[in-house]
């Protein structure tokens, strides 16, 4: 998957600036699909030039000019043919695995410290997560929401992106857990 179509999915929400754009990443996105803002801008101005969004300029006094995007028919024809298009197998790139993959006796502080960060990282992003949900939901049942909604999908991603945390704290608790058992194993 490109940020390309993960930019055009966003932009069905409406209109929206690349600061708006990054901030929703960071907010609703970034549960299955991460981007610096610096290649969310370029990306912008490639979709621009190949017709998939439009760009539009507003005059502001004391700021920057604000640039707005909107999705063209050519943008939905692609994110259309992106979502008719077979699914690639996930594939984890995690580089605190391999150091928990890599671990000897002497480096369990290390990934310890490792997986206790994560854990907070997670624990924050959850928050977040309930946050957004709440906003979505907005009083509503979860089943009211989906009956109702007219797009599901960014729910559906947050769901899988709750999910998602949530195991990322049971599998650190288990293997706290079950450093810390070898560890005190090796000290009696």
């Amino acid at each position: 998957m490109s940020l390309r179509n993960a930019v055009l999915a966003a932009l069905l929400e409406g209109e929206a600036s690349g600061y708006e754009l990054a901030k929703g990443f960071d907010a609703s996105v970034a549960n299955f699909w991460m981007s610096t803002p610096q290649q969310l801008y370029k990306e912008l101005e490639r979709m621009a030039a190949d017709g998939l969004i439009e760009t539009r300029v507003i005059e502001q006094e004391r700021r920057p000019n604000k640039r707005l995007h909107t999705i063209t028919a050519a943008g939905r024809a692609a994110l259309h043919e992106f979502i008719a298009e077979p699914v690639k197998p996930t594939a984890i790139r995690d580089e605190m695995l391999v150091k928990v993959q890599g671990m000897s006796d002497g480096d369990s502080p290390a990934v310890r410290t490792a997986i206790t960060e994560r854990m907070e990282c997670s624990k924050a992003k959850l928050a977040r997560y309930e946050r957004l949900r709440t906003r979505l939901l907005d009083g509503r049942s979860e089943q009211a929401y989906l009956a109702e909604s007219a797009r599901i999908g960014p729910y559906l991603t947050l769901v899988r992106g709750i999910a998602f945390e949530q195991e990322n704290l049971r599998w650190s608790e288990f293997a706290l857990s079950a450093i810390d058992r070898r560890t005190t194993a090796h000290i009696e």
